[in-house]
C-alpha cells in the first residue's frame, strides 16, 4: 500500500542514461547547427543570478567551475547552487522555508505534507501558464499534473520517471518448454506452473532442487498481474462506492490464496518470511526458483550472468496482464515522476527571470533519442561538458565522465536534467544491455507494455495525501502483511480475510479510505 515508494538508483543514473549504447562506429564529428545559444561572456549584459537547492545521493558537484560558466554563457544565468545530501535534505529545506530564505529554484523529493503546506502558504509560484508555453511541460499527462495542484494552481514540475514500467512476472522459459507448459494467463495457471516447477524436475538433473516462486519478507515481490491485483492500486470500491486500497481488495485476496496453495505444495520459498530482498532475489538467480519479476529497466546483468553461468541454457519469458473478472486487462500506472521542481513565489514580479529559468528547465527536460546520444550531437556533448573535457570515449564507445566534484558537467547543475521521453518505449532500455538473454527479455517487455499501453489503469489516489496514512501507514501495513503472511504459511485461514480487513479499518484504515476518497472527489472539481 506504499504509494510513495521510489527507486533511488534512477536519480543516480538519469544524467547519462543510454550512453552505453554508443559504439566505436559512431562518428565523432560535431553537428554545426545545434549549438545555438552560446555567447561570449563579455557580450552578456543581462545575466541573472539564480539560487538553487537540490539533493544529492553520492558525489557532490562543485559549487563553482567550468560547467557553471558554460551555463552562464548559454542561458545568461549565473546559478548559485547548494547541494545537500538527501538524508539531510528535508530538515535543511524545512529550516530555509521557515526562515523565508527560499531559493529561486527548489528541488523536492516527495509529494508530502510539507509541499502542500508550503504551497498553501504561498511559498511557490503558480506554474499553470508555463505548462502551456514550454514543449516539455505540454507533454506531461493530465493525471500527473493533477498531483501538483493546490486549490487549482500547479506548483510543481515533475522529473521524468517511466509511468508504465513496473515489475511483471517472469518465468524460466526453458523450464516451461521442458515440461511442455504454456505461459500462464491466470493465477490458477500460474499456480499449476509453480507446482510443476517444484515436482517435475524442470532442469532435468534428476534432483529435487527446484521450485516455483521466489518470495521474500513482506510478501515481496507482490507478483501482481494487473491493476485488479495490485496492492497499491485504488481500483476496487466498497459497498459505499468508495475506492479502497488494493491490499485489502478481492484481487489481493486471490493472490494470497494462490500463494497459500503453492506454499502447501512447496512451490514458494519456504522461509520467505525471514528472507530479505537480496536473499529472495538470489533464490531465482541461483537457479532454484523459476518464477520471479522483471522490468525493461534496472535489470542486473551481473545477476543474470551468474544464473547463466550455472544454467547456460536458461531462457526467459513473461506473463501479459491477466484478464480480470471485470473484463479489464492492464497494469497500473506509476505516479509518473521521481522528484520535482518548484519556483519561489518571490519571482512573481520578475517574469523575465522566470522565463530564463524555464528555458533552462525546458532544455534539461528535452528528450534526446538514444541513437543521438553521442559526441556528434552538440546538445548531448554540451550536457556532459564537451568531449575531452567533461568526459572521454574509448575505442569501444564507452563513456567515462569526470567526477561531479570537478565541476565540469553542465547537466549536473541543470534544474531538471531528467529528459522527458514522449513514451516509455522511446527510452529503448533493452538496447543498453549486453547480455543477449536479458536484451531479448527486456525487448519483449517493452513491446508488451506498448501493446497494453491504452489499457493502463490510472491510479486515482496517486499524489493524494492522507494525514492518517502519513501517521499510521507503517503500523497498518505491517499488520496486514503479517496477517497475510500467516495466511500463506498456513498459520491463519484465508477465510479470515474479512476479519483482518475489519481490524485494519478499525485501527485507522477507515479514516484513510475516507480521506483519500475526499481527495479524489476534490481533484475532480
Amino acid at each position: 500500500m506504499d504509494r510513495k515508494r521510489r527507486i533511488k538508483q534512477w536519480a543516480l543514473t538519469a544524467l547519462t542514461a543510454a550512453v552505453a549504447v554508443m559504439t566505436a562506429g559512431c562518428g565523432w564529428g560535431r553537428d554545426t547547427d545545434i549549438g545555438k545559444g552560446e555567447q561570449d561572456a563579455d557580450a552578456l549584459d543581462n545575466v541573472q543570478t539564480v539560487s538553487f537547492i537540490n539533493y544529492v545521493f553520492d558525489d557532490i558537484p562543485a559549487i563553482e567551475g567550468e560547467a557553471l560558466n558554460m551555463i552562464r554563457k548559454r542561458f545568461q544565468i549565473q546559478i548559485k547552487p547548494q547541494f545537500v545530501p538527501q538524508a539531510d535534505y528535508t530538515s535543511k529545506l524545512s529550516v530555509l522555508m521557515a526562515s523565508g530564505s527560499i531559493p529561486d529554484v527548489v528541488s523536492l523529493k516527495d509529494l508530502d505534507s510539507n509541499f502542500f503546506n508550503w504551497a498553501k502558504q504561498g511559498a511557490f509560484l503558480p506554474l499553470n501558464d508555463y505548462y502551456e508555453k514550454y514543449p516539455t511541460l505540454k507533454q506531461v499527462p493530465q493525471y500527473i499534473r493533477e498531483q501538483f495542484k493546490v486549490n487549482g494552481q500547479l506548483y510543481g514540475i515533475p522529473r521524468y520517471y517511466p509511468n508504465q514500467y513496473l515489475f511483471v512476472v517472469i518465468l524460466r522459459k526453458d523450464w516451461l518448454d521442458k515440461l511442455n507448459l504454456s505461459v500462464p494467463r491466470s493465477y490458477e495457471e500460474l499456480k499449476k506452473v509453480a507446482i510443476a516447477f517444484t515436482k517435475n524436475d524442470p532442469d532435468g538433473n534428476g534432483k529435487n532442487d527446484t521450485y516455483g516462486l521466489a518470495l521474500s519478507q513482506s510478501i515481496t515481490p507482490d507478483f501482481n498481474a494487473g491493476a485488479y491485483w495490485a496492492p497499491n492500486a485504488w481500483y476496487h470500491k466498497n459497498k459505499e462506492g468508495q475506492y479502497i486500497p488494493g491490499i485489502i481488495g478481492p484481487g489481493r485476496k486471490e493472490v494470497i490464496q494462490a500463494f497459500s496453495d503453492m506454499y502447501k505444495e512447496g512451490a514458494v520459498t519456504k522461509d520467505f518470511a525471514v528472507l530479505n530482498w537480496a536473499q529472495g532475489n538470489n533464490e531465482f538467480y541461483s537457479g532454484k526458483a523459476g518464477i520471479f519479476i522483471g522490468s525493461p529497466r534496472g535489470m542486473s546483468e551481473t545477476y543474470m550472468e551468474s544464473l547463466l553461468k550455472l544454467n547456460p541454457g536458461a531462457k526467459f519469458t513473461f506473463v501479459e496482464p491477466f484478464a480480470a473478472p471485470d473484463g479489464s486487462q492492464g497494469y497500473m500506472s506509476q505516479p509518473g515522476f521521481l522528484g520535482f521542481t518548484a519556483l519561489s513565489s518571490k519571482l512573481a514580479n520578475d517574469p523575465e527571470k522566470v522565463d530564463q529559468i524555464m528555458n533552462v528547465i525546458d532544455f534539461g527536460r528535452t528528450f534526446i533519442p538514444p541513437a543521438d546520444r553521442k559526441p556528434s550531437n552538440v546538445n548531448f556533448d554540451w550536457r556532459l561538458g564537451l568531449l575531452g573535457k567533461g568526459y572521454t570515449v574509448d575505442n569501444s564507445g564507452a563513456i567515462t565522465q569526470s567526477k561531479l566534484s570537478e565541476g565540469k558537467i553542465p547537466g549536473s547543475y541543470l534544474f531538471d536534467y531528467f529528459m522527458w521521453a514522449p513514451g516509455d518505449e522511446a527510452n529503448q532500455y533493452s538496447a543498453y544491455y549486453k547480455n543477449p538473454q536479458l536484451k531479448e527479455l527486456t525487448s519483449g517487455l517493452e513491446q508488451m507494455f506498448v501493446k497494453f499501453k491504452d489499457k493502463t489503469y490510472i491510479n486515482p489516489a496517486s499524489g493524494i495525501l492522507s494525514p492518517t496514512e502519513t501517521l499510521k501507514d507503517t503500523e497498518l501495513s505491517k499488520y496486514l502483511l503479517n496477517e497475510q503472511t500467516k495466511m500463506i504459511i498456513g498459520q491463519r485461514s484465508v477465510a479470515d480475510w474479512d476479519i483482518i480487513v475489519k481490524e485494519w479499518m478499525d485501527r485507522g484504515g477507515a479514516d484513510i479510505i475516507k480521506e483519500v476518497n475526499r481527495g479524489i472527489s476534490e481533484r475532480k472539481k
